[in-house]
């Protein structure tokens, strides 16, 4: 099974996501989660680059890492799938191993 890729870091602060969706291989998943979330929403500078990613990829967000930040799930980007904490878990169980993005 492919990969799964987690970042944290905001797309604002950091190049973790940028160098994710460049490097990770066709058919990984990758998981937003903490700061990183608000690379999910729709209308932001970097949605562009994660719609186009998610041809490639299976792009999941954490659903409560959004409401802690006080964002909608409404806002998510079509093609992105707002995933709770036991999802979380069987993405981790269910793929060959897991690639932190810092």
């Amino acid at each position: 099974m492919a990969m799964l890729h987690t970042v944290n870091k905001s797309p604002f602060e950091r190049g973790a996501l940028r160098s994710c969706l460049r490097l990770a291989a066709d058919g990984s998943t990758v998981l937003l989660l903490e700061d990183a979330v608000v690379a999910a929403l729709d209308g932001t500078e970097c949605a562009p680059a994660v719609r186009d990613a998610g041809r490639r990829l299976a792009l999941r967000v954490l659903g409560p890492d959004l409401a802690a930040r006080g964002l909608a799930a409404a806002r998510v980007l079509d093609g992105v799938e707002v995933i709770d904490y036991p999802e979380f878990v069987e993405l981790a169980a269910t793929h060959d191993s897991i690639q932190s993005w810092l």
